[in-house]
């Protein structure tokens, strides 16, 4: 009768250790034994494909990017998930909250990917990550309006050096000077500039207007002079500046206008760098310095669900009493979190670290979408530098190298996991 069942189990297992051998123990196997053969795969290259691991550059740089992922992926994930299943616990609409952080989790890998590069993209009107960058930076630190400006033909401005345009002479006081510009479309004038008006001298002072020297049309318009239609540089800062130090300074009016103390008599009129300043356009998320990082952020946005809802049922499995005796004995809800939470929860968040761990070390989609060309190289990790030498540079001994590699790598986490695993059952 035991002979008998031991058949039928067999009978039933065979299928599955039939599709376990065909999918698993054979492309293993044939992954070690093609990794000891070079190009063609007909001749024996010994060890010459697993020293490419360690010479190969790309390798190598896949190799540090992979213990960068392992080291902070995992880690940030788990942490972000252990703080949203705890604050979440009480709150009465914890449920939704914990939907919505997990589905991402719903969201395949290649989709994410693309979000995830439009997220990153350069342009702020976009990419979201640097129209909120550009936002926060713009409300502290205002770009120009004119970064295009620059003095026309028989200007009386000349270039300064920096970025910054400088009268070729110095004024005198009860003068007016014209400071005429060129450069800014029509469309990207101040909101609040107005038709440029020509200032009227001063006793005592200096007056003048900076100004849109430029009337649509052909024949139209006096050149360095003020015409109808053309508009003032509302808020163009103008110095006054004697023996390279600033003596006076004013701000042109919504019209051009402005206006200067008797301070600035005998000084050249400046026009400084910061008039003429570039808009700040963010920060090149897939550049070589940020594409790893960029990527890293994907992936948590993706997988801190997953971490906060097995955090969350371990936490249910708290023991209540113990929280509430550490209260009772003066704790405060930060020393029960470290002292009584986390230490019970410390099985529970070392199966989702490892669990996290053995996941990066496979990551492959995100990269491959989300870094572009000019940066893949600096994104590169073992599984997509696997793809590239087996498909794209014909390497197949060197990419079975990679993948026995990325076993090797693998295997020491998952017997951990499942020796904790263990242990936990036997409790």
């Amino acid at each position: 009768m035991t002979g008998t069942r031991k058949t039928v189990a067999a009978l039933f297992l065979l299928p599955a250790l039939v599709l376990l051998g065909a999918l698993v123990v054979y492309p293993i196997g044939y992954s070690l034994v093609r990794s000891f053969y070079d190009q063609s795969g007909d001749g024996f290259a010994g060890f010459d494909n697993y020293q490419a691991l360690f010479t190969d550059e790309g390798i190598r740089t896949a190799l540090k990017n992979n213990v960068i992922w392992v080291v902070f992926a995992p880690t940030v994930a788990t942490a972000l998930g252990l703080v949203f299943a705890v604050l979440t616990e009480r709150v009465r609409w914890g449920t939704a909250f914990k939907l919505v952080v997990f589905m991402p989790m719903a969201i395949s890998m290649l989709a994410a990917g693309i979000i995830f590069r439009l997220v990153y993209d350069q342009d702020p009107d976009k990419g979201v990550a640097n129209a909120v960058w550009v936002g926060v930076h713009d409300t502290f630190a205002q770009s120009s309006a004119f970064p295009k400006a620059h003095p026309g033909r028989q200007s009386p401005l000349e270039a300064a050096g920096g970025g910054a345009f400088v009268t070729r002479e110095p004024v005198r006081a009860g003068e007016v000077v014209d400071l005429p510009l060129v450069g800014v479309a029509p469309d990207q004038m101040p909101g609040d500039a107005k038709d440029a008006v020509a200032a009227k001298p001063e006793p005592g002072r200096i007056t003048g207007t900076t100004w849109q020297d430029f009337t649509r049309g052909k024949g139209v318009g006096r050149l360095n002079g003020v015409d109808a239609s053309e508009q003032g540089y509302a808020g163009m800062r103008i110095e006054a500046v004697k023996d390279g130090r600033v003596v006076a300074s004013a701000t042109a009016a919504a019209d051009g206008t402005f206006t200067l103390p008797a301070a600035a008599d005998g000084a050249r009129l400046r026009l400084p760098a910061s008039n003429f300043k570039e808009p700040y356009n963010g920060l090149d998320w897939l550049g070589p310095s940020l594409v790893t990082p960029a990527i890293i952020g994907a992936y948590i946005w993706m997988w801190a669900g997953f971490a906060m809802v097995l955090i969350a049922a371990g936490l249910a499995g708290v023991p209540r009493e113990l929280l509430e005796a550490a209260r009772v004995d003066g704790a405060n809800e930060w020393q029960v979190f470290r002292r009584v939470t986390v230490p019970l929860l410390a099985p529970v968040l070392a199966v989702v670290t490892v669990t996290l761990m053995i996941n990066v070390l496979k990551i492959f989609d995100l990269v491959f979408i989300i870094a572009p060309g000019s940066s893949q190289d600096d994104a590169n990790v073992l599984a997509l530098e696997l793809y590239r030498k087996g498909f794209s540079e014909d390497q197949p001994g060197v990419a079975s190298a990679i993948a026995v590699f990325l076993l090797l790598l693998v295997i020491p986490v998952m017997w951990f996991n499942v020796r904790r695993l263990r242990r936990e059952v036997r409790r």
